[in-house]
């Protein structure tokens, strides 16, 4: 897979070294919920940097790529969710700020949420980092590969286009890396070993700074 031609890349074991420190940022976070928007915490700050976990967005995005969102996804027996194909094409503000472009907006987990102007996605960025092992019965990310390159799309074009792009199953070991562009389409399953836990931190890089009042929410 290459992240130019197919959207998306495998980085096996990149996130190894920092497991240990992982796992204690996460360890404080409720269970039971299927995704946790994580902001305000210091050490998850750090280990996200451009000298760190971060470097992998700032090599394709360069030395201004800074962390935008991050989510915790836990699925498990208690939170076994399906999610069709789509893209991601909504980011996490500071405050509401009406300007042109932006809209709708939207609040999740307290967090403002807005959609910018799609070319503000295409500039982004997204690293999946896997904490525990995902193998094909355990809901792993199905990607359509190439189609980070057909712009935004029409609810109604998503099938389409994944029938024209082909699907791909990101299947990791705990400590894997998987990068892909965010405007890529993208889906889960419901796992089928539910009782296998398979917990992701789900991480947007962006390089662009928001018009002014925007700001990022950032980490």
């Amino acid at each position: 897979m290459n992240l130019e031609q197919h959207g998306a890349a495998h980085l096996p074991g990149a996130a190894a070294p920092f497991l240990d420190a992982l796992d204690a940022v996460v360890a404080g976070q409720p269970e039971g919920r299927a995704g946790i928007r994580l902001q305000a915490l210091d050490d998850l700050r750090g280990l996200l940097a451009p000298n760190r976990l971060g470097r992998f967005a700032v090599d394709i995005l360069g030395a201004a790529a800074r962390p935008a969102r991050a989510i915790l996804f836990d699925k498990s027996a208690a939170t076994n969710w399906a999610l069709g194909w789509h893209q991601d094409r909504t980011i996490a503000v500071q405050a509401r700020a009406d300007l042109p472009g932006f809209g709708p907006w939207s609040t999740k987990a307290g967090m403002i949420h807005v959609e910018p102007p799609f070319a503000i996605i295409e500039q982004m960025v997204t690293l999946r980092i896997h904490l525990d092992p995902v193998g094909v019965e355990n809901a792993p990310l199905l990607i359509a590969p190439g189609s980070h390159a057909m712009g935004k799309l029409r609810d109604d074009a998503i099938a389409p286009a994944v029938a024209r792009c082909g699907r791909h199953a990101c299947l990791a070991e705990r400590g894997d890396i998987w990068m892909y562009r965010t405007p890529i389409v993208h889906a889960s399953a419901r796992s089928e070993s539910p009782t296998r836990r398979r917990r992701v931190l789900q991480v947007d890089y962006s390089a662009d700074d928001l018009p002014p009042p925007l700001a990022w929410s950032g980490v």
